[in-house]
């Protein structure tokens, strides 16, 4: 099968290849898609990068007039993209680049040989390239084996590597994740030494590969190597703090290996593995240690402030970082109610998670890891409960769109009142009204209301019961 995907890696790109050589220029498949044939992985419809001896100028006009598409962001650094039915390619000009110390962008300079290109790419593994139209495999730095060894190294020394690319160290935990690579001696010890170099890479670009890597089917081995190395500690410290901290509920982990246990227990999601992974970040700053031993109270407030501030360093979109925040700060909720869940408990757990419920009971599913059988299928039918419970309410009202009753128009109306803020205390009333109660009916809501306003009437100005206790604004009461 193998060959049949190189083949199909050809056949991929035989139009441009026949472009190409017809102009006297060499073309190459180059990068994941060499690889992941390699492992017989199946590319879907991934897009191809390629690399040529062809400078960008005799590239865009090789390909205007053929594609669908060209676009030239990238072309100062050598990269032409275009698009042809639904295969999209990226043809880079074989180079060299490298960073400056001080620098977040890197110096290219072109080269005729793709053995050139071939190592100054980050790994042996992707250093392969699959020579076209005749198939035939470039591999000068025994990628392939290194792919059948499962071991992971830099076509050059990890120095010149890391040196050219630092965001490499940080990909690096990615393919050790995917793939179940090993990385050897020198690699591990490179990033021990220079990972301060992470410094002159941009947060968006670490956002992006720290997405990659959560979103790998088990990352616990990609962030393991970012805490054992240091790596972490150069854009995300609060996980090797929670190395220190003991976790008196999950008594045979610490917090950081507890962590890493939950991430990989989470389905790929990005917003969910990204809540698993901050979950219990505040418990460093809230351990306190009393009769009862070890406590991090309200740890999951703290985390949730902290988790807002790392994303935001990171570049996260705001959307992104609210909803991650938001599950680290509901991620106890589930366990105030050891007692059973009344239908005004579900009504506000439900509420309060909105759009976010299924990602939430999934991280408090994932959220046990404990060895005990026994208390994992404890909580494991609370849960069951729970959600059964929710779908039962479902059915009876509109569970997921909990609102008042009476809108403020009705509410003017019931009272007599004037637009002003007596309508949104009125309101809230009726929220929690319903919360509490579930669906009333507008006739027995405008009851409720009325008796709530008249019971409420001495806070009112001109009540001589609430005389110098401050104000509220005048209201009209219709008759």
């Amino acid at each position: 099968m193998i060959r049949e995907r190189l083949l199909g890696l050809v056949e991929s790109a035989r139009p441009l290849a026949d472009r190409f050589h017809s102009a006297g220029h060499r073309l190459y498949v180059v990068g994941g898609a060499v690889r992941d044939a390699l492992l017989d992985l199946d590319p879907g419809e991934a897009d191809l990068d390629l690399t040529t001896d062809a400078l960008p100028e005799e590239t865009e006009a090789m390909v205007r007039g053929w594609a669908d598409a060209v676009w030239l962001q990238g072309k100062r650094f050598g990269t032409v993209g275009c698009s042809f039915g639904r295969t999209r390619y990226e043809i880079t000009t074989h180079r060299a680049e490298a960073y400056h110390p001080d620098s977040r962008k890197p110096d290219v300079a072109f080269s005729t040989e793709v053995e050139a290109d071939l190592s100054r790419r980050d790994f042996t593994i992707n250093a392969m390239a699959l020579r076209l139209p005749d198939a035939e495999l470039v591999d000068p730095f025994e990628g392939r084996v290194d792919l059948m060894e499962r071991r992971l190294r830099t076509p050059l020394a990890p120095e010149v590597s890391f040196e050219d690319d630092p965001l490499r160290m940080l990909r690096a935990a990615r393919f050790i994740a995917a793939y179940g690579m090993k990385p050897d001696a020198a690699l591990v010890s490179a990033v021990e030494r220079l990972r301060g170099r992470l410094s002159i890479v941009s947060a968006e670009r670490i956002r992006v590969e720290l997405d990659k890597l959560l979103v790998v089917e088990r990352p616990s081995e990609g962030l393991s190597f970012v805490v054992h190395t240091g790596l972490a500690d150069e854009f995300l410290p609060e996980l090797p703090a929670l190395a220190l901290e003991q976790d008196p509920i999950h008594r045979h982990k610490d917090v950081l290996a507890h962590t890493i246990a939950v991430v990989d227990r989470t389905r790929p999601d990005r917003i969910l593995r990204l809540a698993a992974l901050f979950h219990d970040v505040g418990k460093p700053k809230t351990r306190s240690i009393g009769p009862g031993g070890v406590s991090f109270h309200h740890h999951e407030v703290v985390g949730a402030r902290m988790t807002r501030e790392r994303m935001r360093s990171l570049r996260y979109p705001t959307e992104g970082v609210e909803a991650v925040a938001r599950l680290v700060e509901l991620h106890l909720r589930f366990h105030t109610y050891r007692m059973g869940w009344t239908d005004r408990a579900i009504r506000r757990y439900v509420r309060d998670a909105g759009r976010l419920l299924g990602q939430l009971n999934e991280l408090t599913r994932a959220d046990c890891t404990t060895r005990n059988a026994a208390k994992a299928r404890e909580l494991d039918a609370r849960m069951d409960e729970l959600e059964a419970s929710i779908a039962r309410l479902r059915q009876q009202e509109e569970l997921d769109a909990i609102r008042p009753e009476l809108d403020g128009r009705q509410v003017m109306s019931v009272l007599g009142l004037q637009p002003g803020p007596t309508v949104g205390e009125a309101l809230e009333f009726l929220l929690e009204l319903r919360l509490d109660e579930g669906l009333l009916g507008e006739e027995e809501a405008g009851r409720r209301l009325r008796q709530w306003w008249d019971t409420s009437a001495r806070q009112r100005p001109g009540n001589t019961s609430t005389k110098g206790k401050g104000k509220t604004e005048p209201v009209a009461r219709s008759q």
